[in-house]
């Protein structure tokens, strides 16, 4: 299975990533700003989404807005 982010660049679990656009967090009043690194990605079961911990919380995120640092 190959996770790949907006760019088509191959995703792999530890990898670091940037976000491409400010994101909403469903459930809560904070956002995740377009720029923000984020370490350690943990992939999934589905290609179009990793998990990681942002913001002291462990959300996931779609790959199509994320890009490989």
């Amino acid at each position: 299975m190959e996770v790949k982010d907006s760019n088509g660049t191959i995703l792999n679990e530890g990898d670091s990533v940037k976000v491409t656009k400010d994101l909403k967090i469903k459930g809560t009043s904070k956002t995740v700003k377009r720029g923000t690194v984020v370490k350690n990605i943990r992939l999934t079961n589905n290609v179009e989404e990793v998990d990681c911990r942002v913001l002291k919380m462990s959300i996931v995120l779609k790959t199509c807005f994320l890009q490989k640092v």
